[in-house]
């Protein structure tokens, strides 16, 4: 039963009590009675009033000092924010409080539990791999040229490729590249066709020569006497060991080679017209159609990849993911100091953002409460502490009936 309807229904008991010793012979129990219910109808009367007064005017009767909340609607509104500010919500609580909250470990370990279940570990692979399905990457691929051709036009290409020679030549790079060319044309001057095409082109040369004199018969006499093999084998076997000599480290011409070659490269990253002339060359295929095929075939090539890793990690019930999660967990609770000053860094943004934004919890409440009609706030009043403010009422007719008792009782005496 509501409070309401008991506090009505006590007052009507009482008048109706009332009411019926009204009518009763006269006789002790009678007089007692009527003293009881009298007191109860007066007390619950007067508590009736002094509630109602509380809300509204009682009876619409705009008697002085009634609807007292509605009258002092600013200054309780006032209160009420004055109340949540200093006391309910102050900014000194509000700091204690945040100060006791370790906030990295507090959101590790609600990750923690989010990330033990399988089924969520499963939702984000495939959240995750729809979004890289729907990657525009076509329209990745002129900002990713864009970029690259900027960093080229930036980029010195002369300072470089001088560091990148310097380091390679540090670790004898160069040696080992001109190892692996004289092992190539080791191989190619040592096969038979070689020989032949060798002979055969010194045959064609020397038959292109003409020479005068003794000379002339001389140099006859000997094209004459050699043929397109013989010269062949002789200049098969003079490259075989031109290339012995130079393989050998301690051979004059090797270290006279390498000089050169060290020589040459350095004059060529260092001569600017040639390093500009590259880059416009490479800036122009940078930005070309096939450059953007190219990158845009390595960029699909990159999606399919990563949606069979995701794929193959969504069959699996995400363990790698949750392992790669733990593993990134034991590894930053190892970094006290880290974490600390993400924890000082939390808790000085949420103290900033307090400090700045306290006063809204009053704006907040007087906006609230300022929306409401007076209709309305006296109903949501009403049914806050309507309820206990209603039993006064009850336990103002039970008490004035014991008080009626005990004055008829005095009375008698």
């Amino acid at each position: 039963m509501k409070s309401r309807n008991l506090a009505t229904i006590s007052l009507a008991f009482m008048a109706c009590g009332f009411l019926i010793t009204l009518f009763l012979p006269e006789n002790l129990a009678v007089i007692l009675l009527r003293g009881g219910f009298e007191a109860g109808l007066v007390g619950g009367i007067a508590d009736w009033f002094a509630v109602t007064a509380l809300f509204r005017h009682p009876l619409g009767l705009k008697i002085p000092h009634t609807s007292l909340l509605l009258k002092n609607r600013d200054k309780i509104v006032q209160s009420l924010i004055s109340a949540m500010e200093t006391e309910l919500l102050n900014k000194q609580s509000i700091e204690n409080k945040l100060g006791k909250i370790k906030f990295v470990r507090l959101g590790s370990t609600m990750l923690t539990k989010f990330l033990a279940r399988r089924k969520v570990r499963t939702e984000i692979l495939q959240q995750a791999r729809a979004v890289v399905l729907r990657l525009p990457v076509e329209k990745a691929v002129p900002y990713l040229q864009s970029a690259a051709a900027d960093y080229l036009r930036q980029a010195e290409l002369g300072t470089a490729a001088d560091t990148i020679l310097t380091r390679l030549m540090n670790d004898g790079k160069d040696v080992a590249a001109l190892d692996y060319a004289l092992e190539g044309i080791s191989g190619w001057s040592s096969r038979p066709e070689t020989k032949a095409l060798l002979g055969r082109i010194a045959s064609e040369k020397l038959a292109e020569v003409k020479l005068g004199g003794l000379k002339g018969m001389a140099f006859q006499a000997f094209v004459g006497f050699v043929d397109a093999d013989m010269l062949g084998e002789m200049l098969q076997g003079m490259l075989q060991s031109g290339i012995r000599d130079f393989r050998e480290e301690d051979s004059p011409y090797r270290e006279q080679v390498i000089r050169e070659i060290r020589v040459a490269l350095f004059q060529l990253v260092n001569d600017e017209s040639k390093i500009a002339q590259l880059k416009e060359w490479a800036l122009g295929e940078l930005q070309g159609e096939a450059a953007g095929e190219f990158v845009q075939q390595q960029l699909e090539l990159l999606r399919g990849k990563a949606v069979t890793l995701l794929d193959e990690e969504s069959a699996a019930g995400g363990r790698r993911l949750f392992s790669l999660y733990a593993m990134l967990v034991r590894r930053i609770s190892r970094e006290q100091e880290w974490i600390q000053s993400w924890e000082d860094r939390i808790r000085g943004s949420l103290l900033s953002f307090v400090e700045a934004n306290h006063y809204r919890i009053g704006v907040l409440v007087k906006e609230n409460l300022d929306q409401m009609d007076d209709a309305t706030l006296v109903d949501m009043l009403e049914s806050k502490v309507g309820k206990d403010l209603q039993w006064i009422r009850v336990n103002g007719a039970v008490c004035g009936f014991v008080v009626g008792l005990v004055l008829t009782v005095a009375q008698l005496f």
